[in-house]
């Protein structure tokens, strides 16, 4: 990444005029000779670049009792989420980046702000903690506490929310963390069963998890209200991708445990970024 002060590096900042003791290697020759034939002098012009700094990632796990659903054969989140943070942390690392880690697991933020180089056995180590009590306005309270402490977080900053996000954040939380100008990327971890759909199963006793009382329940639904969540569930869906793409945040869409999608999903997402980035940048250039 590219900082927004002069130094060694490989973006172009700007120009200026040579002075005693610049790198001779840093004068731009075709626009010194201009300039010398232009005024008929020697003159020299000497290329200014950004320095370069490792990036800074942050990934925020939502630690809902919900993100602890499911057990085979449907989606574990919990396990999603663990290869996708295991991931991305593998990326920041062979960037040089600096790695940090949010979750509210216990009901509080634990923080590890992106100070040292990504240390994989403490994030194994944090993504493998049991606890599962974050509040449903865990996000909303993740964004405050990034907030608080955006001197970490200088622009630039990635910050992965990874999130089934059924109890989304406000979107004032989006748009206050945009507007620190770091790039945010919410990662959806939804079971396309249960979540982003719903099977048309009527007259039978389906098994489910009571997630507020924390106990096993049963329901039984008629032909039109398993049609009705099912098209509840998918608008939902659809509501939240619409709602994220509105602010200008690409999501990373999840919904297979096996690394090989994972991984797709992840290379599919970065593929988009730079065509898009790439027609931004001829469009201004």
């Amino acid at each position: 990444m590219h900082s927004a002060r002069r130094g060694l590096g490989s973006d172009v900042a700007g120009s200026r005029p040579y002075l005693p003791g610049d790198d001779v290697d840093a004068i731009d020759w075709a626009a010194s000779a201009k300039l010398s034939a232009a005024r008929g002098t020697d003159d020299f012009v000497v290329r200014e670049r950004y320095a370069e700094e490792a990036p800074r990632v942050v990934i925020v796990c939502d630690r809902r009792p919900g993100m602890a659903l499911y057990p085979e054969p449907w989606l574990s989140k919990r396990a999603v989420v663990t290869l996708a943070a295991e991931m991305i942390a593998a990326s920041a690392a062979r960037a040089r980046g600096l790695l940090g880690y949010l979750d509210l697991a216990e009901g509080r933020p634990f923080w590890r702000p992106p100070r040292t180089q990504v240390n994989a056995a403490g994030l194994d180590e944090h993504l493998a903690w049991p606890a599962h009590r974050a509040p449903d306005d865990g996000l909303a309270r993740g964004f405050e506490f990034l907030d608080e402490h955006a001197r970490a977080l200088p622009p630039g900053t990635f910050v992965f929310v990874l999130s089934d996000f059924l109890a989304p954040p406000p979107r004032e939380a989006w748009e206050r963390a945009v507007r620190r100008r770091w790039d945010v990327i919410p990662v959806v971890v939804q079971d396309p069963t249960w979540e982003r759909s719903f099977p048309l199963a009527h007259g039978i006793a389906l098994p489910l998890w009571d997630a507020p009382r924390g106990r096993a329940a049963t329901l039984r639904l008629s032909p039109r209200q398993a049609q009705e969540r099912q098209a509840a569930n998918a608008r939902r869906h659809d509501e939240l991708v619409a709602s994220l793409l509105e602010l200008q945040l690409e999501p990373v869409v999840l919904h297979a445990s096996e690394p090989e999608l994972v991984l797709g999903e992840f290379l599919a997402w970065a593929d988009g970024r730079a065509y898009v980035r790439g027609l931004e940048w001829r469009a201004t250039a």
